[in-house]
């Protein structure tokens, strides 16, 4: 089998209102937790995850697991809010963690005891005959982080830090000397001296409010505005840090690890975290995301990763074809550029950080056509992603169903995307919840969808699927009048038994196509004999 990885955004999963007297009142642009409410760990439940399993997925991706700054004030188990000036939404960004060895307190029952709950849940999530994969943060941490929860002997991120020096190979931070922290917006009094340099590279006391602001760069030896020197011998204090967090969710049960921002990262430091890690948990998984192709290889055979984004080659191109703004050919070009190492790519037609299928900035842009069909012209996408090769695939939660992602939420506005920086009631992501539950019926329309999503996973598990070889129809249909080029994409997996042929519709209408064979396939594929094709 190869991994089919659901992503689930736990703030989301399940959330139909902080209480049962607010299950039907609208969501309050920037709401608190009471106002809008939040998931929990315990709507994940045997039901629904044996559901997920049963529907075809291998993996399940719970975002948002680590604890991590917010606005909400839990000061009661030492956790106070967040200073508003370096929080992004009421709830705030998962992507900044405030304590490395615990989960976010919103998504407990009861937050003092929200470790416990975790560990219940990976119990339930193995049961299911599911895997766990978590976000590994390791290019920056919240302005405010520091573990209340760290194992005892464990040193804090930044406690022993020089901070009179810009750079030090065992600081964990990159420190701007003599300056105070003085955005180039309202601070609200927020103090912190000296300035530390922000996750996105702004080696700055002033960052804009288009930088990651709210959290602070984390040093891996590697001198910046030192010309870009490396100082990885002998190996700095953060690459320590860093490994023993892995070791520590491993520890948990956690299966794998989908390293946010992974680029950012020395490939020396993968390289060796990877290696200690897999020591002892030998079968854990490690996804990087990364955009930048000339790096890729480095980080499957140096750093050591199982997998990576396909985004640049394969999602880029297949967004312009289910747009209309490019040519079903042009597929072609995106699987040959990572030939070599396409069973180390992820494919995936979404996820948090990009646009829904059906928001109008994608698949939904009335500029198409008809709206409603917008899921649909991403399914076709979604068979190319699917069936290309012995990749692995993703799903991100609500895409079966058409969720749009078309509320403007709060910090987050009205970008088609669903929010990860604020708390939020999302409709389908609750009807998900309570269908994979046994509680929700679909209505006709989202059922069809998630129908067809879930016959994909299927085929997609199969062993010509998952092992056998791709041959690209596209060159022998260049002269063919009756194949459209532009909206048509056709494609065979085989292996010696069988031949699969896929021929995928870009457009928003019925076609009948002729395919032209050759020859050269049938010696190339080496199948069984075949005596009669018909798409």
């Amino acid at each position: 089998m190869k991994p089919i990885i659901y992503q689930i955004f736990t703030r989301y999963f399940g959330n139909s209102g902080y209480s049962k007297d607010n299950m039907s009142k609208p969501n309050v642009p920037n709401g608190t937790l009471l106002e809008n409410g939040v998931g929990k760990f315990s709507n994940l439940t045997d039901k629904v995850l044996k559901s997920i399993s049963d529907f075809g997925y291998t993996h399940v991706w719970l975002t948002g697991v680590i604890d991590h700054a917010t606005s909400t004030d839990y000061s009661e188990i030492g956790l106070p809010a967040t200073h508003p000036a370096v929080v992004k939404g009421k709830a705030g960004s998962p992507y900044a963690i405030r304590d490395y060895y615990n989960v976010a307190p919103d998504l407990a029952d009861n937050p003092s005891s929200r470790l416990e709950e975790f560990k219940l849940l990976v119990e339930r999530i193995h049961k299911a005959g599911l895997k766990l994969i978590i976000d590994f943060v390791p290019n920056h941490v919240a302005r405010n982080y520091h573990s209340i929860s760290a194992p005892e002997g464990v040193e804090d991120l930044g406690a022993k830090d020089r901070t009179g020096w810009h750079f030090y190979i065992h600081n964990n931070f990159y420190y701007c000397v003599g300056e105070s922290f003085s955005p180039q917006f309202d601070r609200m009094g927020y103090i912190e001296y000296p300035a530390r340099a922000t996750g996105n590279d702004c080696f700055t006391a002033h960052p804009t409010k288009n930088d990651w602001y709210e959290t602070v760069k984390l040093n891996y030896g590697v001198d910046y505005c030192g010309g870009g020197v490396t100082h990885f011998n002998p190996h700095p204090n953060t690459w320590h840090k860093m490994k023993d967090i892995l070791l520590y969710w491993a520890s948990l049960g956690v299966d794998g690890f989908r390293c946010d921002m992974a680029e950012m990262v020395p490939v020396e430091f993968w390289n060796w975290a990877i290696r200690h890690v897999k020591k002892e948990y030998p079968n854990l998984i490690f996804i990087a995301e990364i955009y930048k192709p000339n790096m890729y290889r480095d980080f499957i055979s140096h750093g050591g990763f199982d997998y990576l984004y396909d985004k640049v080659s394969l999602y880029d191109t297949l967004r312009s074809v289910v747009e209309h703004k490019g040519p079903a050919e042009s597929l072609t070009y995106a699987w040959q550029a990572v030939q070599d190492i396409k069973k180390h790519m992820l494919n995936f037609l979404e996820n948090h950080d990009e646009q829904r299928i059906a928001s109008t900035y994608f698949a939904g842009n009335p500029a198409l056509g008809d709206t409603n069909i917008a899921p649909y012209r991403g399914y076709a996408g979604m068979v190319v992603a699917a069936l290309i090769s012995q990749a692995p695939l993703m799903v991100y939660c609500g895409q079966e169903i058409g969720e749009k992602g078309m509320d403007s939420e709060g910090f987050s506005g009205f970008d088609g995307r669903t929010t990860i920086f604020d708390y939020w009631k999302v409709e389908t992501i609750c009807e998900m919840q309570s269908y994979f539950n046994g509680k929700k019926i679909l209505n006709n329309y989202q059922q069809a969808i998630c129908d067809k999503y879930r016959k994909l996973l299927q085929i997609a598990q199969m062993p010509i699927s998952t092992d056998g070889e791709m041959y690209d129809l596209i060159w022998l249909n260049q002269r063919n009048p009756q194949f459209d080029l532009f909206h048509t994409y056709a494609f065979i997996r085989h292996t010696e038994k069988q031949i699969l042929l896929i021929v995928v519709n870009f457009s928003d209408n019925g076609i009948t196509t002729g395919i032209a064979l050759s020859k050269h396939l049938f010696d190339t594929i080496q199948t069984a004999e075949v005596k009669d094709i018909e798409a």
